[in-house]
């Protein structure tokens, strides 16, 4: 057996090759492959392209802030120093904030709300630091930047890492800035994973290859993508040599192996950047998951979900204010949309349901009327034809919807007035979908946990496909939520919804 690409051949482990590797009378530290610099490049780069986005939002809000208080007065020529004293010392101290929170790690960006929650995080820090420092020394000069770069400049620094995001998830369509993965494990276990992983490598992680520990195949296709398989002892190496990648994820290891996957980063030295091992802990979100190391060996925490608390009165507030503004800010197109509903049929405005909301208890939901008066006693002629999967009923072309309605239903328009419910507290602005009572009552022990928290007018489900989604994917998206909802993940959701609103795609 030769050595693959500089390491050491030895032993005979499935997948991965000799157990003790020869040594030489002096002790080489491994060398990075074209593979891992590669890697390690376009990560400098990006991070690169990343501080100076924040150089220069951070830079851009405090001189706004600085220029907004000297205009607001005539102040003397010692004032004008101190203050841009000041917007230099709050850029500095905002900017190590960001750098020691590491908003601008690699495992953080580019998927996740995490990316954003540490944005948040650092800038609270960094302007609670400032607020101690005026309050202790009355330094005026800090109030500008308080209330001008702080909300003005974290509105900012958002918006411009989602568009690097955006960047970012294009290139990797392109089959940049992703890390080449090769997955290894049984075959159940590494499908699993590369379902997991996404598609295009959208989510970081592009694969390239595979290492079965349990088949002899050449192959495996998994959703009509076909990955070349690698087989032999030293597989593992072999398949990260031949495909030039970056990263390994561990599905499964070999039965009776502790140490499997202790040599297989030995192996994998100067070969690959970071070792994966992949968990089947389904739909268990990061905010509920740790890892905390005891005595050597690594125990992952995993938070037992909470359905009451502070973090719930944090939502209740928030839903307050988004109901709110929404009400405000829509008033004149629902009048609109009134006069509309009105002058097409001549019926009623709102549609009034009735829905099953936390705990199980029914409230009326009220939307936009998008069907004729009479539709309820038309459903059983049309139960026949249904296109939607579970207990859901839905028809891409249903006769009883009006022509306005079509096109409220195409763009969520429909919904608006459920912003009421929401400010009523029947519901939250996001939360898992409001079922009808007929489909509660078919729901199991798994599918009821949907009841734990108020339902929403937006969720996962709204933005990820809508009625497109199956009754198995919808359930599962929101159980997912239900357990692992954060206050960044809806206002993240909040964020989605607006974009998925101005299309049509699975509205209907």
């Amino acid at each position: 057996m030769t050595a693959v690409d500089g390491i050491a051949p030895g032993l005979t482990l499935p997948g991965l090759g000799p157990k003790t590797a020869p040594r030489t009378s002096t002790a080489e530290a491994p060398r990075a492959s074209a593979a891992l610099v590669g890697r390690l490049q376009w990560e400098r780069r990006f991070r690169t392209r990343l501080r100076v986005n924040d150089a220069v939002v951070v830079a851009v809000s405090c001189t706004f802030a600085t220029i907004v208080s000297l205009t607001a007065a005539a102040p003397s020529d010692i004032a004008v120093r101190n203050r841009v004293i000041i917007a230099v010392a709050t850029a500095m101290i905002w900017l190590i904030s960001l750098g020691l929170f590491n908003t601008r790690s690699t495992t953080v960006v580019g998927t996740g709300p995490t990316e954003y929650a540490r944005v948040a995080h650092a800038t609270g820090l960094a302007f609670g630091l400032l607020a101690i420092v005026f309050v202790v020394f009355e330094w005026h000069g800090i109030r500008a930047q308080l209330f001008t770069a702080l909300p003005l400049g974290t509105l900012a620094l958002l918006a411009s890492r989602w568009a690097w995001r955006r960047w970012l998830i294009a290139q990797r369509a392109e089959g940049r800035y992703a890390s080449r993965t090769v997955v290894v494990g049984s075959r159940d276990d590494v499908e699993y994973a590369i379902r997991s992983l996404g598609p295009a490598g959208q989510l970081g992680y592009l694969v390239v290859g595979v290492a079965l520990l349990d088949d002899d195949r050449d192959s495996l296709t998994v959703d009509d993508v076909v990955y070349p398989v690698t087989r032999g002892d030293d597989a593992v190496l072999r398949a990260a040599a031949i495909h030039e990648s970056d990263t390994i994820v561990v599905a499964s290891q070999p039965a009776g192996d502790p140490a499997y996957v202790k040599r297989l980063a030995w192996a994998l030295e100067g070969t690959a950047a970071e070792l994966v091992i992949s968990s089947r802990l389904t739909d268990v979100a990061g905010p509920r998951m740790s890892l905390r190391p005891v005595e050597g060996m690594p125990l992952i925490h995993v938070k037992i979900p909470s359905f009451e608390g502070a973090a719930y009165y944090v939502k209740r507030a928030l839903d307050i204010l988004v109901s709110l503004a929404a009400l405000v800010l829509f008033a004149p197109i629902a009048l609109v949309i009134a006069i509309a509903i009105t002058a097409d049929d001549g019926g009623p405005v709102f549609f009034r349901q009735a829905r099953v909301g936390r705990d199980g208890r029914e409230f009326a939901m009220l939307k936009f009327r998008t069907m004729r008066v009479d539709a309820e006693a038309e459903l059983a002629a049309l139960l026949a034809h249904n296109e939607g999967s579970g207990p859901l009923f839905k028809l891409r072309r249903d006769p009883r919807v009006t022509r306005v309605g079509r096109f409220l239903r195409s763009f969520s328009l429909d919904e608006v007035p459920q912003f009421w419910n929401v400010l009523r507290g029947d519901m939250s602005v996001v939360g898992p979908r409001p079922p009808l009572p007929s489909e509660v009552i078919a729901y199991d022990g798994t599918v009821s946990r949907r009841l734990y928290i108020k339902p929403g007018i937006t969720g996962p489900w709204q933005v990820g496909g809508r009625s497109d989604l199956s009754w198995e994917e919808s359930v599962r998206l929101d159980l997912r939520y239900v357990e692992n909802w954060t206050v960044m993940t809806d206002l993240v959701l909040m964020w989605r919804t607006a974009k998925v609103m101005v299309t049509t795609e699975g509205a209907y």
